[in-house]
């Protein structure tokens, strides 16, 4: 951007508020506005950070030729379309996950940031997590090989999550485990198939006329040997909050821990049966970042115990991730650079989601993705 600094505007301030400080802190970065339809609620963070610009509309928000980009964090049917419109009014954009919820939305987003070379970035905490980072930093060194296989999950309880939740088919939140195996070596995925499994209770099948309890789909990699399983649950089965990543090469393979805050295992090709598998303890990366936001990486608004979101509460604070994506997107603004992911790759892992629970409607039939999610 030809501009010293960038205005940035949050939109949605319960899991949103937790970038305000990370913003507010980071330098050639101006946090002019905040947005929130409750105006108590909008006052009350607005007041605690210091924050003078405030709208309780998304439309007025967007008309305020003081703001360079946006950075959305509302509920999921919200995503699209208003990604859509911050897009047409010129603003850069950088929206929670997933996309959208449908693909006709995903394709408008696309060809939104094609036609006006405006920066969107899909901020998928996963990619950005430290456990995600060590391994990458282990493929890009060389330790793990060639990459054989890959394999992600996000189980998680959400009984008592209000509004749109209940019922909603497990694919249709899948970018924690589908970001992560397509992230890693940057692939696209060319097509899956998912089948369903078990029902969740009949109340909630009206909703969305989906009765899976689970939901696992096979990805094929577009110009790959490669394939990855993901798996999904969102109700009536019993695990722990649990977003996994494993990564198998052929020197060695990394596993998620089962139970939460335990070590990775490290499994090393060749090596007397009892010696393969190891505990390793995983690394912080906020060195990757700029000094003034490196905290953000074990602290930040919802890290007190009386004052936890629930996204934190499950997740554990989701890996570190947010100020690597803050970095991410206002160095991508500030270098004129494509983030990642970018609108085309964010579409590629939002539709696989989407095209995986048409996949599983229809018996685990090979749906292929759109040529808008490919370069």
């Amino acid at each position: 951007m030809d501009k010293k600094n960038i205005n940035i505007a949050i939109v949605g301030l319960g899991f949103g508020a937790e970038f305000i400080p990370i913003y507010q802190r980071y330098k050639g970065v101006n946090l002019v506005a905040i947005c929130q339809r409750n105006q108590i609620k909008l006052d009350e963070i607005g007041d605690a950070f210091d924050i003078p610009k405030r709208y309780t509309s998304f439309d007025e928000l967007i008309l305020d030729p003081d703001i360079d980009a946006v950075h959305i964090n509302t509920p999921i049917p919200d995503h699209g379309i208003q990604s859509i419109k911050a897009l047409k009014a010129g603003k850069h954009v950088a929206c929670t996950v997933p996309m959208a919820t449908t693909v006709e939305e995903c394709e408008e987003i696309v060809r939104l940031a094609k036609e006006t070379g405006l920066t969107y970035m899909m901020m998928e905490t996963v990619v950005y997590a430290r456990e995600f980072l060590f391994m990458k930093e282990m493929y890009e060194n060389g330790e793990l090989g060639k990459i054989q296989f890959l394999k992600a999950s996000h189980q998680q309880d959400m009984d008592g999550w209000p509004g749109y939740w209940p019922g909603l088919p497990p694919m249709y939140y899948a970018t924690h485990c589908v970001g992560p195996v397509l992230a890693l070596n940057r692939s696209e995925a060319e097509y899956v198939s998912c089948f369903g499994s078990g029902t969740i209770r009949e109340e909630m099948h009206e909703h969305y006329n989906s009765p899976f309890a689970v939901e696992t789909t096979h990805i094929k990699f577009k110009d790959s040997d490669v394939s990855a399983q993901v798996y999904r649950s969102l109700y009536d089965v019993a695990r722990q909050y649990r977003e996994s990543f494993e990564v198998y090469g052929s020197k060695k393979s990394v596993e998620w821990p089962i139970i939460e805050h335990k070590p990775l295992i490290v499994h090393t090709a060749k090596k007397p049966e009892p010696e393969i598998p190891s505990e390793v303890s995983c690394p912080d990366y906020a060195h990757l970042l700029p000094e003034e936001i490196q905290p953000f990486t074990t602290g930040g608004v919802y890290d007190s115990d009386d004052n936890q979101h629930l996204s934190f509460t499950q997740g554990a604070g989701h890996g570190g991730s947010h100020p690597h994506m803050v970095h991410e997107f206002i160095d991508a603004l500030v270098k004129g650079r494509s983030a990642y992911p970018n609108a085309v790759q964010s579409a590629n892992i939002t539709c696989v989601g989407i095209l995986a629970h048409e996949s599983a409607l229809r018996g685990g039939e090979i749906i292929k993705l759109p040529e808008f999610t490919l370069t």
